[in-house]
């Protein structure tokens, strides 16, 4: 019997099992597809079934890698042989990988990790099923000092103040914030709703000494920077 193969009266997939996490361990995963990258978090969590054709339905439905760990748990719920345990296993995957981002953004200025500020909004957003307006409130170093979901709306829609938005910030103490809101739709393209709200709260937060950096919109097709696409 070669080294890896199952043994005599166990499954198939014990030996492959066995065979993936050395190939994790020896070569990284840098070199393993996405499929089983994700099977080898299915593992302990669907310990008797073959869990290659299950990674491989997860991503064809939800497209990619970060698509399967940012769906919702009750959509992941839907696959069969998935169930709400096994979405909740991979939702803690998806929340620690968050939780890391968010510790290493706030070890240095943000504007200076301008990419881990994208892949945390799009880790933390991009793959929800309603909008939401989310606030990163800076100090006058560009350090993290809060950061908060303002408002959870609809599909399509999410209910701004920006006199709220700015009355936080002073209450913060914050000198600059970053706004960030999802598109569930797929698309980051800014809406001219988008455009004005951010017109607005630029224009009450700039007399008072805070500026507005940025407004981000992620979405699962890719982000949009409002004042990469000069609209603010």
């Amino acid at each position: 019997m070669a080294e890896g193969d199952a043994e005599p009266g166990k499954p198939h997939y014990s030996g492959h099992r066995k065979r993936l996490r050395a190939r994790f361990l020896e070569a990284g995963p840098d070199l393993m597809p996405d499929y089983e990258m994700l099977e080898l978090l299915l593992f302990r969590s669907v310990p008797q079934r073959d869990c290659k054709p299950l990674a491989k339905l997860l991503l064809q439905k939800f497209g990619d890698f970060s698509g399967v760990l940012g769906a919702p748990v009750e959509r992941l719920a839907e696959v069969k042989g998935i169930g709400e345990t096994v979405a909740t296993d991979l939702k803690i995957v998806f929340a620690a990988l968050g939780r890391i981002t968010k510790s290493e953004m706030r070890k240095k200025p943000l504007l200076s990790s301008w990419s881990q500020v994208i892949d945390y909004c799009r880790t933390t957003m991009a793959f929800e099923e309603v909008e939401q307006f989310r606030i990163l409130f800076l100090d006058k170093k560009n350090g993290l000092i809060k950061d908060e979901v303002q408002q959870v709306g609809t599909v399509d829609h999410t209910p701004v103040y920006p006199r709220e938005v700015v009355k936080r910030a002073l209450e913060l103490s914050a000198t600059a914030v970053i706004l960030v809101h999802n598109h569930p739709s797929g698309d980051p393209t800014p809406s001219q709703a988008d455009i004005t709200m951010t017109k607005q709260i630029v224009d009450i937060a700039k007399p008072l000494g805070i500026a507005v950096h940025d407004h981000i919109i992620v979405a699962r097709d890719g982000h949009a920077s409002l004042k990469g696409l000069r609209l603010m």
